[in-house]
C-alpha cells in the first residue's frame, strides 16, 4: 500500500492506494475520536461492498448505519442530499459522528456536501469504488449536487479526512465505467505530464483487462498530480483551473443530453477533443499533437464525435451557466502542447459556434 499526502497544513490528509485494503484500521486512524458512522452508498455498490465495509468498521469499535441512494448522475439532486441529512437526523447523529462515502463520484460529491452542511460540518472519509472517483473526484474536496440549469452548481469546498482507494473494487466495474474514468486519466496526462502521456499511449488498453500494475500506476500518478495542484490552489483561484480541461464543453454535453445520459468521464473525453480542436484552429498545437490526443481518446474508448442533437449554440447556452464563467466571460482551458495547457478568456461565442458546427460537418 502506498500513501500520498494532500498538503493543506492542519487539514492535510492521506490518500491510501493498494489492493484488498482492510478499511477499518485506516478509518480508525483518520477518525480517532469518532464512534458513530453513516455509510452513504448506492443501490449498485451496496450489495458488493457494504457488508464487508461494515464488518471491518465494527471490528474497530464503530457503530455503523447506512444510507442507500439510487444510482446515477440523474439522482445527484437536492432530494438525494436531503435523504442523507434525514438519515443522520433520524439516527440522532451529532457533531461527534462522521460520514463514509462508499461509491463513485456521485456518491462522494453528495456525501461530502452533506457532511459539510450537517450541524455546520462533520468529518467524512472517501472510499472510492470507481476509476473516475479514485483518480479525480474523491481527491480535492469539491462537493456538490446538480441543478437542472448546471452541473455541480450547488456545493462546497470541504476536504475529507482520508481517501482510501482499494484497487480490487475496479474488478467489478463494467467497461463503460472504466472508460469514464479514463477520461479524467487522459486529462491529467495532457495538462501536466508528457511522460505519463507516453505511458498511456503504450498501456491504456491494459486497463480493460484489469491489469493491476497498470491501474496502480495510473491511480498513483493521477492522485500525485491532483494532490500537488490542490495543495497549491485549493479553491481554484489560479492553477487548479487547469483541471477543468475538457469540462466546460463536457458539462454542456451532460446538461443538454440530460444528466446521466452520458457518464461524466465520457463527456469530458469529447470535451477534450473539442478543446484540442480549438487549440489546433488557433495554432496553439500541431496537427500531429491533435491527432495523437484524439487517438488516445479513441484507445480509451471515449466518444470523439459531437451528438447530432447538439449545435454550437447549444454549447454556448449551457456554458453560460458554467460556474467557471467570470464577469460574463467563459474561460477555456486549451492545450499548448502535450503536457501543458493555458487558460484563455478571449474566445468569443461565434468562434466556438463555428468550430462545433465545422466539427459536426467533418
Amino acid at each position: 500500500m502506498e500513501t500520498i499526502t494532500v498538503g493543506l497544513d492542519t487539514r492535510s490528509y492521506p490518500i491510501y492506494i493498494g489492493n484488498e485494503i482492510n478499511y477499518g484500521p485506516l478509518v480508525s486512524k483518520a477518525l480517532p475520536k469518532i464512534k458513530d458512522l453513516m455509510v452513504v452508498t448506492n443501490e449498485t455498490v451496496a450489495p458488493l461492498y457494504l457488508q464487508r465495509l461494515q464488518k471491518e468498521l465494527e471490528a474497530e469499535g464503530f457503530n455503523v448505519k447506512s444510507c442507500i441512494l439510487k444510482d446515477g448522475e440523474s439522482y445527484k439532486t437536492v432530494e438525494s442530499w436531503w435523504q442523507i441529512l434525514t438519515a443522520l437526523m433520524e439516527n440522532a447523529y451529532g457533531r461527534d459522528s462522521a460520514i463514509i462515502a462508499l461509491g463513485g463520484g456521485v456518491v462522494g460529491d453528495m456525501a461530502g456536501f452533506a457532511a459539510s452542511a450537517y450541524q455546520r460540518g462533520i468529518p467524512f472519509v472517501q472510499i472510492p469504488t470507481t476509476l473516475l472517483a479514485m483518480v479525480d473526484s474523491s481527491v480535492g474536496g469539491k462537493t456538490a449536487i446538480n441543478h437542472p440549469l448546471g452541473k455541480n452548481m450547488i456545493g462546497a469546498f470541504y476536504q475529507p479526512k482520508a481517501v482510501i482507494a482499494s484497487l480490487d473494487c475496479l474488478k467489478t466495474l463494467p467497461e463503460k465505467e472504466l472508460t469514464a474514468g479514463l477520461g479524467e486519466v487522459v486529462k491529467t496526462a495532457i495538462i501536466y505530464d508528457r511522460a505519463f502521456y507516453d505511458f498511456l499511449t503504450q498501456n491504456i488498453q491494459k486497463v480493460f483487462s484489469d491489469d493491476l500494475d497498470t491501474l496502480h500506476t495510473i491511480v498513483k500518478k493521477c492522485c500525485e498530480v491532483k494532490s500537488s495542484v490542490v495543495s497549491e490552489d485549493e479553491k481554484e483561484h489560479g492553477l487548479r483551473a487547469i483541471l477543468n480541461y475538457g469540462h466546460t464543453f463536457g458539462h454542456a454535453i451532460e446538461a443538454h443530453l440530460g444528466f446521466g445520459t452520458w457518464l461524466h468521464g465520457e463527456a469530458v473525453g469529447l470535451g477534450m477533443v473539442i478543446a484540442s480542436a480549438l487549440s489546433l484552429k488557433r495554432g496553439l498545437i500541431s496537427k500531429d499533437d491533435f491527432d495523437s490526443m484524439k487517438d488516445l481518446c479513441k484507445k480509451a474508448k471515449l466518444p470523439v464525435s459531437i451528438p447530432e442533437c447538439m449545435s454550437g449554440d447549444d454549447f454556448i447556452k449551457h456554458m453560460r451557466h458554467d460556474k467557471k464563467v467570470r464577469h460574463g466571460i467563459i474561460r477555456y482551458v486549451l492545450p499548448t502542447a502535450i503536457g501543458s495547457v493555458k487558460i484563455f478568456s478571449d474566445v468569443d461565442d461565434a468562434e466556438v459556434v463555428a468550430l462545433v458546427n465545422s466539427l459536426k460537418a467533418e
